[in-house]
């Protein structure tokens, strides 16, 4: 009796107080102070450049790109890049590799021990001065990445333990997986771009 007596004395209160319009959002939003951006202006809301960048016509960009393709051309003959880097994708990972890197791959391939392989998948090569990007991969005509597979073998011994304790619950799993080292012999660019 009590409860019911309680929400009718409720009801009875509610119905006497004056009811206030609920205000949406967007409502006080027009309504405060603030102007017309939600965001206050700082540096970190805009960016640290001018809003107005001037456009380049197109025969000035492409003045600029036929001066850098010379350039990068010129180098690249000259043999005056010094060493190459390249981002390979292979088995599932992207690895930046040079000339006689040594990497580690969590699974076998169908390559032999001793064996070269080609590695097509090159995503970017750069040098000192320059770095070609694929938009995503390089042409193969252009990168050429070589690696030989220097042994082949499994991890050593993972313990997976899993354990509740006051529940005579243990399980334990080993995990093996094998692995490829290969060895990097050379990265090779083409004599000039196009």
């Amino acid at each position: 009796m009590a409860l019911s007596r309680g929400t009718a004395l409720w009801r009875t209160c509610s119905r006497l107080l004056p009811r206030q319009p609920h205000l949406l959002p967007a409502a006080v939003r027009t309504q405060s102070s603030v102007s017309g951006e939600l965001v206050p202006r700082t540096s970190l809301s805009r960016p640290p450049w001018s809003e107005q960048t001037a456009l380049v016509s197109e025969e000035e960009e492409r003045s600029r790109h036929a001066a850098v393709v010379s350039t990068v051309n010129r180098q690249i003959q000259q043999r005056d890049f010094g060493r190459l880097f390249a981002v390979v994708h292979f088995a599932g990972r992207q690895w930046k590799v040079t000339d006689e890197d040594l990497i580690l791959i969590e699974n076998h391939i169908e390559a032999e021990c001793g064996e070269q392989i080609r590695m097509e998948k090159v995503l970017l090569v750069g040098a000192e001065d320059f770095t070609l990007i694929g938009r995503p991969l390089l042409g193969k005509e252009l990168v050429r990445v070589e690696a030989t597979v220097i042994e082949k073998t499994e991890s050593w011994p993972k313990v997976h333990m899993r354990f509740w304790k006051r529940h005579r619950y243990q399980r334990k799993k080993i995990i093996v997986q094998p692995q490829t080292v290969l060895r990097i012999n050379s990265i090779q660019l083409a004599p000039t771009l196009t």
